[in-house]
């Protein structure tokens, strides 16, 4: 039985990988500085697990794969090294554990976890069997990763340290580019061409479906169309520079949820309606891919619209965490000012009679310090904002930046900044009324906070009987 070695088997993207390899019957170890909640899924699927590194980990691995978090100095790299046991980035591996599949790739700044998760449960539920690798749980799935006996792979493509480069997609979905990831990509020409070599690296006879309401997006199409790639476009007639949809989304209206329903077409020709569960316009542009994507591969539409409206998102994405004392305390996983300012648009739409208390936790030193102006001027929807000091990653601490930084130049008229998770949820507990809505827009650590409140909460219902 082959060995494969994870270091930072902790991580969403690593643990993917590792549950793909159990189930496809590899024998899986691991090492992290902490077991996260998808580390131990794997240790209950089988998988051995180290807490901490160790040179002894790797020695009866046949290859390891790292993270990108991993440095080339860590003890268990250089261990592998010295004994002549391959390592490789994940990016590195991606081709393998994708090989002989028709691969159907998602890419983009923002949206590509919804958008993967929602075409891996249309093809689950039209009993197509896929595999998939998706960056967050799946809650109809209720899993992030599987190894299916079907033809496709669906796979969220991570652009951080260009991992996405060591696929050859079938099928490439582009939701949008913005900028990002600053500690990798410094300029945003280099981040636009990261995408033009995905673009390249699609197979011949595959086909690239971008997003036509976003202007940089759609120049990908002319790149695809340069190499004879097929090429389409979907969006909602957002961008009055490129009229000619192929698959676009019509005559949004809401339910009585707050949610949109609207109409697919496909050129001239209504293709069917979607009736989303999930809140925002930009799910409706995510919904329009996924349903792209079906037609593409030639199955029911009407049977994917139907799966598409059983769909609940992921975790960390809007997730509704729960409701005590009248409070309502959603989880989220926006970490970028465009991210921001459509979640809170989301919620304004779902819950318009809530006050929204928006918790911020910046992601990176790099973004944040990059992106400050943005970030001030983007939580004009909530009614308050609290933000939290910067959670590093996989930077090192910078003692000369805080996140105060940014609330300084905010012109909220409620804006708060509050270090530490622990005091940032006992001065919520001063503040809370019932119908608030605690939204934790965070890709840190930040949702030990909506954990905290909600238990707090709970307490005080049980008191208040």
């Amino acid at each position: 039985m082959t060995h494969v070695h994870l270091i930072g088997i902790g991580g969403s993207g690593l643990s993917a990988i590792g549950s793909v390899l159990l189930e496809r019957g590899y024998h899986v170890s691991g090492s992290d500085m902490d077991i996260s909640p998808y580390a131990q899924r794997l240790k209950e699927l089988g998988a051995y697990l180290y807490k901490g590194h160790h040179p002894e980990n790797v020695k009866k691995a046949d290859f390891v794969i790292r993270s990108s978090a991993i440095p080339d100095d860590n003890v268990e790299v250089q261990s592998a090294l010295s004994s002549g046991i391959p390592v490789f980035k994940r990016g590195e591996f991606l081709g393998q554990l994708t090989d002989n599949f028709q691969t159907i790739a998602i890419a983009g700044t923002h949206g590509k976890t919804t958008t993967t998760a929602m075409i891996a449960w249309i093809l689950t539920a039209l009993n197509q069997d896929p595999s998939y690798i998706i960056g967050s749980v799946a809650i109809n799935l209720r899993r992030n990763a599987r190894a299916g006996n079907g033809p496709t792979f669906v796979i969220e493509a991570d652009e951080y340290d260009h991992m996405f480069l060591g696929l050859s997609p079938s099928i490439a979905v582009v939701t949008n580019l913005e900028h990002d990831h600053l500690d990798c990509f410094p300029t945003s020409h280099d981040y636009y061409q990261a995408f033009l070599d995905f673009v390249d690296r699609i197979v011949v006879d595959g086909v690239l479906l971008a997003c036509g309401d976003d202007p940089k997006t759609t120049n990908l199409l002319n790149r695809a169309a340069v190499h004879n790639r097929r090429t389409l476009s979907y969006g909602l007639g957002q961008n009055q520079d490129f009229i000619a949809m192929d698959y676009s989304g019509k005559n949004l209206r809401k339910s009585k949820t707050g949610d949109y329903t609207f109409d697919v077409f496909h050129g001239s020709s209504k293709l069917v309606q979607v009736d989303l569960k999930v809140p925002g316009v930009h799910n409706v542009q995510n919904g329009l891919a996924a349903i792209a994507t079906a037609k593409i591969l030639g199955l029911p539409v009407d049977e994917a619209s139907r799966a598409l409206g059983e769909f609940r998102g992921t975790e960390r994405r809007f997730q509704i965490c729960g409701e005590a004392a009248g409070v309502l305390v959603i989880d989220d996983y926006a970490h970028h000012p465009s991210e921001i300012q459509a979640t809170l648009s989301a919620a304004r739409e779902r819950y318009p009679d809530r006050r929204i208390w928006a918790i911020w936790q910046p992601h990176t030193y790099s973004r944040t310090r990059a992106l400050m102006t943005d970030f001030a001027v983007a939580f004009e929807s909530a009614d308050n904002v609290l933000v939290l000091e910067v959670f590093p990653a996989r930077e090192p601490v910078n003692a000369e930046f805080s996140a105060f930084q940014v609330v300084e130049i905010m012109d909220h008229r409620n804006a708060y900044f509050i270090a530490e998770i622990p005091k940032a949820a006992d001065f919520l507990m001063t503040k809370l009324e019932p119908g608030d809505l605690v939204l934790v827009l965070s890709a840190g650590d930040g949702n030990k906070l909506s954990s905290k409140v909600l238990a707090e909460l709970k307490k005080q219902e049980i008191s208040d009987v």
